[in-house]
């Protein structure tokens, strides 16, 4: 596995946990604040996630002009996402270290997730690196370096710690409501959300899939276990272009439109 470790973050299965990682990143108290009063993010859920990985690519595999760009499009975005406390509402700052934390633990803890389901369990060297590859996308961006847990036995700790917390409030519910069962999303992303759906469910902890509003069963269960198991056996054996079209084809617009605004 050590060898193939460069090539991880730009595998397509990473995908089959975005809705994860959004639906973590909403059900801290401030971001789902945040999104929900300042975002289009049920009205364009695929410039969202097409934003972020192309950040994720970007830093991970571009070239020192487009970390800069993908840099300046995400800070640009996150400029208007700040509200002071007041009496109806504790307030929020997208530069908010905790929040930038969260967001790039989510991150780091989905694609290990996703890529052990797949390619099984990394060996520490592989594992470890992987670890410093996602710190590196924190700091890229407003994380200081010194907020990120300095190795994988402190992470664990740490999120351990926020997930046991966890809970989905009204206003992030509502917000993942509207990307989970989109009603003004193109034909084809309404086509795939019931499987998509059933893949974020089955990657979630029981008490998000019932925040969320997510049916789950032993019947679901393993229905998703074997699904895991053909996805473990099958796209492994996709030709590289496949299983890297998609990072290809974001660097290749960052790189063709350096000034594409990134959408909150």
């Amino acid at each position: 596995m050590a060898r193939e470790l460069a090539e991880l973050n730009a595998e397509g299965i990473l995908l089959a946990g975005a809705g994860r990682a959004i639906l973590l990143q909403l059900a801290d108290p401030a971001v789902g604040r945040g999104v929900a009063e300042n975002s289009t993010f049920t009205d364009r859920p695929i410039n969202r996630l097409k934003g972020t990985l192309t950040y994720v690519y970007a830093v991970t595999y571009g070239t020192e002009e487009q970390v800069k760009e993908v840099r300046r499009r995400v800070n640009r975005a996150h400029i208007p996402v700040r509200r002071d406390a007041d009496d109806t509402s504790p307030g929020y700052n997208a530069y908010d270290p905790e929040l930038q934390l969260w967001v790039t633990a989510t991150l780091y803890d989905t694609a290990l997730t996703i890529i052990e389901k797949i390619y099984g369990p990394l060996d520490d060297e592989s594992a470890d690196a992987m670890y410093q590859d996602y710190a590196r996308l924190g700091t890229a961006l407003q994380l200081p370096p010194g907020k990120w847990p300095k190795d994988r036995e402190e992470f664990n700790r740490y999120y351990e710690e926020r997930m046991a917390n966890l809970r989905a409030s009204d206003a992030a519910v509502r917000v993942g409501r509207g990307l989970l069962y989109p009603k003004r999303a193109a034909l084809w992303y309404r086509a795939i959300m019931p499987f998509a759906r059933f893949l974020t469910a089955g990657l979630l902890p029981d008490q998000l899939r019932q925040d969320f509003g997510l049916p789950w069963s032993g019947r679901h269960e393993r229905r998703f276990h074997r699904t895991m198991k053909v996805l473990a056996v099958t796209y492994p054996k996709l030709p590289q272009g496949i299983r890297h079209w998609f990072k290809n084809y974001c660097l290749n617009e960052l790189e063709s439109s350096p000034r594409r605004a990134v959408n909150a």
